[in-house]
């Protein structure tokens, strides 16, 4: 199985001069799970090299057994810094694609048109799409017949009360609940922060960055399954 994993190569927290860009748990615990399960893995961004990290992911109350096994580990810091163009990448090459977020997406992903072609390839080519906290906003411009990918599914992503508690609702270019929603996805969510994953067909979303892990679960058994 060969699964890509796209990530954001957007490192501008809005006009408020902090950083930003994907958040390392999103991008490790799925990375591991996979690996593990024995997927390779195919790394990419819309920039291509090194994808920008959050630094408040760096921090020490943002480690988990995941991070710290990758900030351990070369050869997956070798990957991560080297991620392939995302224009170059054809669908027809992967069994499945993961988003990882952090506040990036919100501004490259979903807008980027290779992205989006992307998503929408995967989608007609009966593979499965995954993605995880911010990430879903890669599904805000994605179309299947015309109608919005997300119209009539059952979606998650991160809550208008999340945004709220980080303090970014004036910030990000748009609530990704709201605009889900408005897009007649059929949004759900937990508690704040609690892990939580929906799997609609072959779209799979994750609340939060606890989620990751169930969201690659989930990626696991669609591939398995098809």
């Amino acid at each position: 199985m060969r699964v890509l994993m796209v990530l954001t190569s957007h490192d501008q927290l809005g006009d408020t001069g902090e950083k930003t860009g994907f958040w390392l748990e999103e991008f490790a615990a799925p990375y591991y799970r996979l690996l593990d399960a024995g997927v390779e893995l195919i790394l990419a961004s819309p920039a291509g090299g090194q994808p920008p990290l959050d630094p408040k992911s760096s921090a020490p109350e943002a480690q988990t057994e995941a991070t710290e096994r990758f900030n351990t580990d070369p050869a997956a810091q070798a990957v991560l810094a080297s991620t392939h163009l995302l224009a170059e990448m054809d669908a027809s090459n992967f069994d499945g694609v993961f988003y990882p977020g952090g506040h990036g997406p919100l501004w490259d992903l979903a807008e980027s048109a290779d992205s989006i072609a992307l998503i929408e390839s995967f989608m007609g080519q009966q593979k499965p799409v995954a993605a995880v906290c911010h990430a879903p906003a890669v599904l805000v411009n994605t179309h299947i017949n015309e109608e919005p990918l997300v119209k009539g599914r059952k979606v998650t992503g991160f809550t208008n009360s999340e945004e709220a508690v980080v303090g970014l609702t004036e910030v990000v270019p748009f609530l990704l609940e709201d605009r889900l929603q408005a897009l007649g996805g059929e949004f759900s969510a937990v508690a704040d922060w609690h892990p939580y994953a929906v799997t609609d067909g072959l779209l799979i979303t994750g609340q939060n960055p606890a989620s990751s892990e169930p969201v690659a679960d989930a990626l696991l058994a669609a591939l398995q399954a098809g």
